[in-house]
């Protein structure tokens, strides 16, 4: 069935400027090579070099896989700097997948030849048209008719927007996928007048030089780099380049996938497009990745199965396609002990909510405050530094709850509110209205907003972004209303949001002549929140089987014959909605009077935290969650879920899901049937079992019927989990879930954990396995010797510490190491394979170190704190483990 939208036909513009139907393919130039994969389709690959009218030469390769016959078609882009082969291993998954994907080097890229035109519609989306006339000509692909490809296009960054631009040149695009993509160039390197000035000069670097760009882009940087102030002739060239030029004739579906790490094309230009080409009447999927142009986890295989997805729906027409959610967002949870990344999860919504849905108004004070720009902009604020990305970076400290932004006394004004009550997440733009005045004609202002937290120290800029705002004719004064980077950040109760308007950026042209600004307050900070934005984007997958939490409420119900009931304390409507809360909980061990397993233990667990309860041998864990499962009675103390007070049968444990020391099965019985007889014994209606979703989870499929003997340990750990979960318990708690799991199951076992809890629920987790539980965990609680040593998130109970982890591009020479090691609150300085291992001093901070490294050109790709669970846990115990 064709799914895709009827679309009118109109001419495509420029098609004769460079006879655009007459593509070449040079003589001699096609190469079929074989590419062997284990299980899957041989692909076929054949390179050629295509001749445009112009008299450049276009460097592409072309790969297929499987039987004969047609099959939809993918152009597949690279970005900036790069070439063909970056996409290669995309292009051949999709060939595997059924499609004819070509791929090419753009002009001046690869081996291509011609000027770098940045996707100029007379060059490089000439190019396009001319790659789908020659698609059109091939007996491997499909044809809605004749010279008609069916044909999809995708690409990242550079290869993201001439994908849009395609579709709005040409009319033979079907369905596109852009990546961490702009929609108007110009706005994305002169935002607001204010001139991009690292990023345009990286993008020239990268280029290969000036002169290895068309004539009027060399001279339009040039121009502009000297002044550092874009005309309208510049601005105009770049938006005649961009896809926003083009924003009514894009009418194909397109999933935009854009980063939140990224301070080059930040979420704002995904915004644009989405709202531009939804008003076409197109569909249009909307994902914020955790990645960007400034670092920070790509995504890259979740991100290709999704754009698979896309086309099988939309250039295959198959139905079953499951394109992903409406809107898509990354978020952060815990910390991987092994490289430093911060661990990811999805939420997702139905519908796309944009940067100002859901809006709040946060209360800010600050009387009018007076700054300077300096003579020369210099010393510069710190934010965002573009080449100092990759796997860490400035964006990787800030996801972990580091803040390395500097701004310099008296060359900012700053105003904060009161802290928060309650856990505010913000999604989308803030916006802010203030009044500005200056000693010149012009202001150029940096603004930006900063999580601080409790004891003012510590600051974060959430993924280093900041917008920049030139006010002319501010000698008199003016109103500006601030549109702040759209992000998504969890502020925690008991923060503050400050809002910080900066004379300078390193990453920006500021005006070089000193002048004297003021700023005033004229409205409170609004704060989009995006409340549809609340649910996991995927269902718990199937591989949830292997999570061994079974058993404990069949137990529950064993107990409970022949016990005497007591009277239990009444409910506390103040803590309904609070999976758990622990006060003075304490349980001396038999027999004695004064020795105690677990003493004075408080500690409270809100919904949607996976809370990892850790602890030495002999710590108490173990005894503080047979307590809470109402196995055994404290000696002092009480426990309350979701408000009410646990005793051995209370109802409030029909809510509770747990494992402590396995599952018990009947062995002669089916799998289904010791499920049926375990949900029997609850006494339970039969229609609140969820066995049908218990069953999926599970993915036994005919070992079901199979009696429970026969099952391996695997296959019981599946039937464990199945039966842990049915009724869907709002409380799960897991005691050493991963004993026996091999690293595989281990991490499918950690997801399920991440899932569970995104869907509001609550986990709590006790294991020995504290990279497992940096990973999956959101919240921690510390105990050694029965009691509560620390409690609270788990990025703030590791910390940065105070060591952090520089690498470089190249080795660090000795002598530039003992330079770092003489700074100002640096104690010392030691170089390792991959940089330098750098030790602050009491008076030393994170921001000032960058500031440094970057004067002395310390070559830098990424900082990180060198601190893991496992420090952070013997530094709590004093080593007792």
């Amino acid at each position: 069935m064709d799914l895709r939208l009827p679309r009118l036909r109109r001419p495509r513009p420029r098609r004769a400027l460079a006879a655009a139907a007459a593509v070449v393919v040079l003589a001699g130039a096609g190469t079929w090579t074989a590419v062997a994969s284990d299980d899957a389709p041989e692909v076929r690959r054949a390179d050629r070099v295509m001749a445009t009218g112009d008299g450049v030469r276009i460097d592409t390769s072309f790969f297929t896989a499987g039987p004969e016959g047609r099959r939809p078609a993918v152009l597949l882009g690279h970005g900036f700097g790069g070439s063909k082969e970056d996409v290669r291993a995309q292009a051949e998954d999709l060939a595997r997948d059924g499609y004819a994907v070509l791929t090419w080097s753009a002009r001046g890229f690869g081996r291509s030849t011609g000027k770098i035109g940045l996707n100029d519609p007379e060059g490089e989306v000439a190019d396009v048209s001319r790659l789908v006339d020659w698609l059109a000509a091939r007996p491997e692909v499909r044809l809605d008719k004749d010279g008609d490809p069916r044909v999809g296009m995708a690409g990242n960054s550079y290869g993201g927007a001439i994908a849009l631009l395609g579709a709005g040149y040409d009319d033979r695009i079907d369905a596109v996928a852009p990546a961490i993509t702009y929609f108007d160039l110009a706005e994305a390197l002169f935002p607001d007048g204010v001139f991009k000035k690292l990023w345009a000069g990286a993008f020239v670097t990268s280029g290969g030089g000036c002169a290895r760009f068309e004539p009027e882009l060399c001279a339009m940087y040039e121009r502009v780099a000297e002044s550092g102030v874009p005309d309208a002739r510049a601005r105009a060239l770049l938006e005649a380049r961009s896809p926003a030029a083009v924003a009514d004739r894009i009418d194909v579906p397109t999933l935009l996938m854009q980063g939140q790490t990224d301070s080059l094309f930040p979420l704002g230009q995904a915004d644009a497009a989405a709202r531009a080409i939804r008003a076409n009447g197109a569909p249009v999927g909307v994902d914020w990745l955790a990645g960007g142009h400034d670092g920070g986890d790509p995504e890259t295989g979740r991100l290709h199965e999704r754009v698979r997805a896309w086309f099988d729906r939309y250039l295959k027409g198959d139905e079953s396609a499951d394109t992903g959610p409406a809107f898509r967002v990354t978020r952060t949870g815990g910390v991987d002990s092994t490289d430093g990344r911060a661990q990811l999860r999805g939420a997702s919504a139905d519908a796309y909510p944009g940067l100002h849905s859901g809006t709040r108004t946060v209360e800010l004070t600050g009387r009018e405050q007076r700054f300077a720009n300096p003579a020369g902009a210099n010393p510069p604020a710190v934010s965002a530094l573009p080449g100092i990305g990759g796997s860490g970076g400035l964006s990787q400290l800030s996801s972990l709850g580091i803040g390395v932004s500097l701004d310099f006394p008296g060359q900012h004004a700053r105003f904060e509110s009161a802290p928060v009550t309650r856990d505010l997440r913000v999604t989308g733009s803030p916006a802010v209205t203030v009044r500005v005045r200056s000693t010149s004609d012009d202001a150029v202002l940096f603004a930006k907003v900063y999580d601080v937290g409790p004891d003012g120290r510590q600051q974060v800029l959430p993924s280093q972004l900041v917008t920049p705002v030139r006010v002319e004719d501010a000698r008199a004064g003016k109103d500006v209303e601030l549109s702040l980077p759209a992000v998504d950040h969890e502020v925690r109760k008991g923060h503050r949001l400050r809002l910080v308007l900066a004379s300078t950026d390193l990453a920006y042209a500021s005006p070089a002549a000193p002048a004297t600004y003021t700023v005033s307050l004229k409205s409170g900070l609004t704060v989009p929140t995006a409340p549809g934005v609340t649910t996991a984007e995927a269902p718990l997958p199937a591989w949830v089987v292997w999570l061994p939490v079974a058993g404990a409420v069949t137990a529950l119900a064993l107990l409970l014959t022949g016990r005497r009931r007591t009277a239990a304390p009444a409910p506390d409507p103040d803590l309904a909605d609070v999976p758990l809360q622990i006060t003075g909980l304490s349980k001396r061990y038999a027999r004695s009077a004064d020795r105690y397993a677990v003493r004075d233990l408080s500690f409270r667990v809100d919904k949607g935290q996976v809370l990892g309860l850790l602890g030495p041998n002999g710590a108490g864990k173990t005894t503080t969650l047979r307590m809470l499962m109402g196995l055994i009675k404290p000696d002092d103390g009480e426990i309350r879920v979701f408000g009410h007070a646990v005793r051995p049968g209370a109802p409030v444990l029909s809510r509770v899901g747990a494992f402590v020391e396995g599952a018990g099965f009947l062995p002669h019985l089916s799998g289904r049937e010791n499920l049926e007889l375990y949900w029997a014994a609850t006494g339970r209606p039969p229609e609140d079992a969820h066995l049908d979703e218990a069953l999926e989870i599970a993915g036994l499929g005919d070992a079901l019927a199979r009696a429970v003997r026969t099952y391996s340990q695997g296959m019981r750990q599946r039937l464990a989990i199945a039966q842990a979960m049915l009724g869907l318990p709002d409380l799960l708690i897991l005691d050493e879930p991963t004993n026996g799991l091999d690293p595989p199951q281990i991490r499918e076992m950690r997801e399920v954990m991440i899932r569970y809890a995104a869907a509001g629920r609550t986990v709590i987790v006790s294991s020995h396995l504290l990279a497992e539980v940096e990973q999956s965990c959101t919240h921690l609680v510390v105990m050694d010797r029965g009691r509560l040593v620390q409690a609270g998130p788990v990025h703030d109970i590791i910390g940065s510490g105070d060591t952090l982890l520089v690498g470089t591009v190249t080795p660090v020479e000795e002598p530039l190491a003992e330079k770092v090691a003489a700074l100002p609150g640096v104690e010392s300085a030691v170089r390792t394979d991959e940089g330098l291992l750098v030790r602050l001093g009491a008076d030393g901070t994170a921001p000032r170190l960058i500031a440094e490294l970057v004067r002395l050109e310390v070559p830098v790709t990424s900082v990180g704190p060198h601190r893991r669970l496992e420090d952070a846990f013997l530094t709590l115990i004093g080593g007792s483990a």
